[in-house]
């Protein structure tokens, strides 16, 4: 099709030369086309008014069990469309229900209930569960000592009988299972690491649910039973001591014992969980379950049968002897719990007991209040020669020890400081004082030191759970009061620094006096800055840095990260402290959001610089950025603070990926890696000075070349800064804006090349080169539209789409549309010819190789002929403002019309070429279909008073039913419009044209 470039002659079936577009009036068209606006009363319907969802009384379950519902709006008749649809469950009219009071009374009660539950019950959703604790307890309390553990292994008497009766049978292994628990099937391991024991404990927590499940109710008791023991005794016989072996009272491995504590109880808990669940089960009657507060009238004799069972089995036994009466239980077993010789098993079985009595029956307080003063009371008891002798053995220390009590004593607290006035906790720090009053009295008195140090150990203990369990508003309010007994305290029996570290992190959740700022930084710094073990100080520090950040200002900052940077730095001990230096970084730019003044101070960049670990520094750069996206919506920063930040970003791209990313990079991380750093640019903003703007972007550029997205985002801020430079000239651009704007164009134009995707450099050639149109860079303009011609031959049959290979010719598709819509405003070139980059494109869209079974290329060039007949109007649709078009151009020239014209022709010749192709058998649809499509075109753009395009209109619809696959609804609306506008003045051909297309039926 030589044409196209030029050369050759035009095909015989067009050769009547001619106007093919018809005359357009853009203004008129529009105004025809607008809706005719027609005043509304909606009287008291609004139609943004929510729809009411109102579900009717009886519901009709189908067979999918949906449930069916009347919608209806409270003040008309409209019906909310989705309903329908949606088997009346659309979340949106759901949640226009819930504004009416009148069709939620049914879930909003059954939220109150809750509600009004949560109050007389005094434990809600704010109460924190033992489950939380559990997993920190199990990480903090290790020990790499060796273990042992009893494991019950289950009967083998009776096995292999046939004899007897089924009901016999099963009675005598009944029998037999009882007498193996007098007798004993257990077996000893010894020596096992902790994750053994872990294990080993998991194991008979699933052989219980094992048991339970596969109806071994006796095997299941001897398993928790094992479990269960806490008294001391002696048998005198090996066997019976192995047997009574008592896995919660032995603290053979002291600092182990909280772990101990929390798994060996999950055991108890699943027990318990178990029997419930059963005889709950049994209360069900016609599948209708017990309310939440049922009583024993709602509970049917089954399960009271069932349940009655349960406490003569287990009647007999002492570990497993049933509580009857909450009330009168739990302070019985509060006093039981004194003769517990070890104090560490001692509290944690008062733990226990609170935990569980905070879910039975949490109105109950007094007894929570009775274990935590026994507790005082019997605290002294380690400085018994029993528990001494006991830490001499296992060469633990007094201080660890203390901090073995902190989690049954912080959740004892809890329990009782939970929605507690503020008045418990004075009586609470009084009891304190007392305790270190009487400590002192006593070695005046009696010269007993060792009850007094005990006594002040205990206050220690004691302050540092209050700090713990009581709310940080009331911890808050007296600050000063706790940092006087806390400066009382025996440094030895429990660290001062982890006073001030509770402390701390209750002033991090609540302000205190503002008078008492000041002194509460100075009295907690002057004990944490000298702590020498590096990590006991950044313990405390981390959680201190948060108080300073939000009390003061960048000088005291400034002086806290110089004393974490002097006590960390010697001997790289930052090494081993990475969590709590991020946690600090974290902290110092949550509070100081502004990072002009955040790089103001001194040793923040000294402080960063201690991240020496490529993956810890990748991390802290990428909070940095977060934080800074976050909190900043738009700024004008300064020269040096953008330079750290793009340093900082910098070592979030290259320090990760190194000077070229690797192949094996995962795309998500590259992804996620990208929109940081995409986010940050676009913060950037130097204000008016535009010049350091783009000085910014090219230096990005090097920065960040191995990261496509990031080069996309870039061209994309400088098209936009080159938009916002005419804006501020107003379109008239001075010899120096002029200057920058081409600047920014060139900045564009050598970097598109680098990116990988072919379909991502077409679009920005198109969008690119309509900035540098909008700026009046013409030949600027005319080189971007080139290089996207040029590109279109290298497009691929098949691109990856989300790690999918698709078919591209649907985005080519697209892609050529846009260009065409933008080449009608294209000048033409003095020294290139009428329509030059209109024929180039042509020419590239001919020699593209498409699919055989593809009809793309008919479909681009009947967009060519909506451009070309755009383009012989006297005044374009659209124009670029100051950028003169063809129109202006030319003037409706006879010469340049006539060009468009033989244009039109060869591209309509090409057209009926490939119709001709699809006269196969197997390709007939799609040539009725695109037959219709062309004659849709000519229809809107084609000036039908053209004899021989009339008559092209004419065999296109004829072709288009010839074989029966023509749309019929399609071509009577077709027919109708036509019809339409013979009755428009001047518009007397379409009379003809409908008379002379006939519709046949389909067969």
């Amino acid at each position: 099709m030589s044409v196209l470039r030029g050369k050759g002659v035009v095909p015989t079936r067009m050769e009547e030369t001619g106007r093919h577009a018809r005359s357009r009036n853009y203004v008129l068209e529009s105004d025809v086309c607008k809706l005719e606006s027609v005043p509304l009363d909606f009287g008291d319907y609004h139609p943004l008014k929510p729809i009411t969802v109102t579900e009717s009384k009886t519901k009709k379950m189908s067979r999918k069990g949906s449930t069916s519902s009347t919608s209806s709006s409270s003040s008309s008749s409209v019906v909310d469309p989705l309903s329908s649809v949606l088997d009346g469950t659309d979340p949106l009219s759901l949640f226009a229900a819930a504004a009416d009071p009148v069709t939620t009374t049914a879930s909003m009660d059954s939220i109150r209930k809750k509600r009004d539950k949560d109050d007389s019950s005094a434990v809600g959703s704010d109460f924190e569960q033992w489950s939380s604790k559990r997993g920190e307890i199990l990480a903090r309390y290790t020990t790499t000592e060796k273990l042992s553990i009893n494991l019950y292994m289950g009967s083998e008497k009776g096995k292999g009988t046939t004899s007897g009766s089924a009901v016999s049978e099963k009675v005598r292994t009944r029998l037999e299972e009882l007498d193996d628990l007098e007798e004993g099937s257990q077996k000893e391991l010894l020596n096992l690491t902790q994750q053994d024991y872990m294990n080993r404990i998991e194991e008979l927590n699933q052989s219980l649910k094992d048991a339970w499940s596969s109806d071994q109710k006796v095997k299941a008791l001897k398993i928790v039973i094992q479990q269960v023991h806490i008294m001391n005794g002696n048998s005198g016989k090996n066997e019976m001591d192995i047997r009574c072996s008592k896995l919660l009272s032995d603290t053979t491995v002291i600092q182990f014992y909280p772990s101990k504590f929390v798994l060996i109880t999950d055991i108890l808990d699943t027990f318990g969980k178990l029997v419930y669940e059963r005889i709950l089960s049994m209360c069900m009657d016609s599948r209708v379950s017990l309310s939440d507060n049922f009583s024993p009238e709602t509970v049917n004799d089954t399960a009271k049968e069932t349940c009655l069972n349960w406490f003569f089995k287990i009647a007999s036994i002492r570990e497993l002897i049933p509580r009857l009466g909450i009330s009168e239980c739990l302070p019985r077993l509060t006093s039981v719990i004194r003769g517990i010789g070890d104090p560490l098993v001692a509290v944690y079985a008062r733990a226990y007991l609170c935990r569980v009595g905070m879910e039975v029956a949490p109105q109950l307080k007094e007894s929570l209040n009775k274990n935590f003063f026994d507790f005082l009371l019997t605290f002294k008891q380690i400085h018994g020669d029993t528990v001494q002798n006991q830490l001499i053995v296992q060469c633990v220390e007094i201080p660890l020890y203390l901090t073995l009590y902190s989690p049954a004593i912080d959740w004892i607290l809890q329990c009782i400081a939970y929605r507690a006035p503020e008045v418990l906790l004075t009586e609470m720090m009084e009891r304190c004082k007392k305790l270190g009053n009487k400590s002192t009295n006593a070695q005046s008195e009696t010269g007993d030191a060792g009850y007094a140090t005990c006594s002040i150990k205990a206050n220690a203990l004691l302050l540092n759970s209050v700090m713990s369990a009581f709310r940080a508003e009331f911890i808050a309010a007296r600050s000063m009061d706790f940092i006087g007994m806390i400066k009382e305290c025996d440094e030895s029996g429990f660290p001062k620094h982890l006073l001030f570290r509770s402390l701390g992190l209750n002033l991090a959740l609540a302000d205190p006096p503002e008078n008492d700022h000041l002194q509460i930084l100075n009295e907690a710094w002057k004990v944490i800055t000298k702590l020498k073990n590096p990590q006991d100080y950044i313990n405390c520090a981390e959680v201190w840095v948060e108080y300073t950040c939000k009390h003061f200002t960048k000088r005291e900052v400034n002086t806290v990260l110089a004393d974490v940077i002097k006590h960390m730095t010697p001997d790289r001990a930052f090494e081993d402290a990475y969590p709590q230096l991020q946690s600090i970084i974290q902290k110092v730019i949550t509070y100081i959001y502004d990072f002009s003044l955040l790089f103001s101070v001194e040793k923040f960049l000294p402080f960063l610089d201690m991240f020496q670990k490529e993956s810890v520094r990748v991390e802290v750069c990428k909070c940095i950025m977060e934080s800074f996206i976050k909190t900043i919506t738009s700024v004008e920063c300064h020269k040096s603070s953008v330079q750290i930040l793009l340093s900082q970003v910098q070592a979030l791209s290259v320090v990760r990926y190194g000077k070229q990313i690797c192949a094996l990079t995962l795309e998500d991380e590259k992804r996620l890696l990208a929109a940081l750093i995409n986010g940050f640019i676009k913060m950037v903003s130097f204000g008016r000075d535009f010049e350091q703007q783009l000085s910014f972007y090219v230096e990005a550029r090097s920065v960040f070349c191995n990261l496509e997205p990031v080069l996309i985002q870039l061209i994309h801020s400088v098209n936009q800064l080159a938009m916002e430079t005419r804006k501020v000239m107003r379109g008239n651009h001075s010899r120096k804006t002029a200057a920058f704007v081409r600047a920014c164009v060139a900045f564009c134009f050598i970097t598109i090349p680098s990116l990988s995707s072919i379909f991502t450099r077409l679009n920005l050639y198109l969008h690119s080169g309509q900035v540098a149109l909008a700026n009046q860079c013409l030949s600027q303009a005319d080189a971007f539209f080139k290089a996207a011609v040029s590109l279109v031959p290298e497009v691929p049959k098949m691109i990856s789409v989300d790690g999918k290979m698709r078919p591209s010719d649907v985005f080519l598709l697209e892609f050529l549309c846009n260009f065409f819509s933008t080449l009608l405003v294209v000048p033409d070139h003095p020294e290139q010819g009428v329509l030059f980059l209109v024929r180039g494109l042509l020419n590239v869209i001919q020699d593209y190789t498409w699919e055989d079974n593809s009809d793309d290329k008919v479909r681009i060039y009947t967009n060519v002929l909506h451009l070309l007949s755009a383009m012989t109007q006297e005044t374009y649709i659209y124009h670029v403002d100051k950028v003169d078009s063809n129109d202006t151009l030319y003037g409706g020239d006879s010469k340049f019309l006539a060009e468009i014209s033989k244009l039109c022709e060869t591209v309509i010749a090409q057209i009926l070429d490939h119709l001709k192709t699809l006269g196969k058998e197997e390709t007939l649809k799609r040539q009725s279909q695109l037959a219709l499509y062309f004659f849709n075109t000519i229809l809107a753009h084609g000036d039908l008073r053209n004899n021989r395009l009339n008559q092209l209109s004419v065999n296109l619809w004829n072709l288009a039913q010839k074989h029966g696959f023509a749309d019929t609804k399609t071509m009577v609306k077709t027919l109708e419009y036509i019809k339409r506008r013979s009755k428009q003045a001047d518009m007397s051909h379409f009379t003809d044209l409908a008379l002379r297309l006939p519709l046949q039926s389909r067969t």
